[in-house]
């Protein structure tokens, strides 16, 4: 790889960084290429992305940005799940860690805070937007339906 390359592949994870609400560091030693397209694509589906990137070359783009705290985290075959917001890429790596013994998350970051694995699998448990929702109005519509229930039983028995 150029330097020309080199140095516009860290501006890149740089800016990403940058951007993203999440960023989790995941080992993936000797997954099959099947495996890791899936990944992908389940990454993609849950609205996130992954990166495979050289550890020195992750380690300088993280320099200057809210994430510097995962230099620790990359040593050995590492990979990034990030994402624009705060479930997405814990959703994705977490089913996979689950479903091969070869994917391991070891940590990452939330808005630039350094979070551990059991804090990634409360993120990754958590409902999606929509689902939020309609627990919401499940929520707000409960006391008008037990009002309803109780006043229509009250006139039934007022009968």
């Amino acid at each position: 790889m150029k330097r020309e390359e080199k140095q516009q592949l860290i501006s890149d994870l740089s800016n990403v960084f940058k951007k993203a609400k999440l960023v989790v560091v995941v080992h993936n030693n000797g997954l099959t290429m099947e495996q890791t397209t899936a990944l992908r694509k389940n990454v993609r589906a849950d609205g996130a992305s992954y990166k495979v990137a050289k550890n020195r070359l992750a380690k300088l783009a993280l320099a200057g940005t809210p994430y510097e705290s995962l230099k620790d985290l990359l040593t050995g075959p590492t990979a990034i799940a990030y994402s624009e917001d705060e479930i997405a890429a814990s959703k994705a790596v977490v089913k996979m860690a689950k479903e091969s013994d070869k994917f391991k998350v070891i940590g990452g970051a939330m808005n630039g805070e350094a979070i551990d694995v059991a804090r990634i699998q409360q993120l990754a448990s958590l409902p999606d937007l929509d689902g939020l929702r309609a627990q919401l109005i499940g929520l707000l519509q409960a006391p008008a339906g037990q009002l309803a229930r109780l006043a229509k039983a009250y006139s039934e028995k007022a009968e």
